[in-house]
């Protein structure tokens, strides 16, 4: 990807944003995280280390595609090497839109995430309930 989204997640994470302030912090483990962000087209080299990450999540979890790349693959549409949208692969709990997103809508997107993990709505806790007898 251009490393745009990335840029955009790397000043949300800093004092002038202030995650903290409303519960977000950086894991460096998929082990002790709930909301997975994913920025940057999904290609054919990323996706099976993108489905071992989802998996290593423990659930819930909840997904936030970041730009509009993991949600069409934007300008690498088309390419033999681009799987397409993210959610082919892992099930997305909320888009933010933008190339790239202002760091405002990517704190957004998190406090929705959030709020969908609170009230048991993310698709991955719909599937659970699915699969209780």
């Amino acid at each position: 990807s251009c490393n745009g989204c990335d840029i955009e997640i790397v000043a949300t994470m800093g004092p002038r944003y202030d995650p903290e302030q409303v519960g977000t912090l950086r894991q460096g483990s998929p082990k002790h995280a709930a909301i997975l962000l994913v920025t940057g087209p999904l290609t054919l080299r990323t996706r099976d280390a993108l489905r071992d990450i989802w998996g290593q999540i423990p659930r819930p979890r909840a997904v936030v595609a970041v730009g509009s790349c993991p949600a069409s693959g934007n300008v690498f549409a088309g390419s033999p090497t681009i799987v397409g949208a993210l959610s082919r692969v892992i099930p997305v709990d909320i888009y933010v839109p933008g190339c790239p997103p202002r760091p405002q809508a990517i704190l957004e997107g998190c406090i929705q995430a959030a709020h969908l993990l609170a009230e048991e709505t993310t698709h991955d806790q719909r599937a659970i309930r699915e699969e209780r007898p």
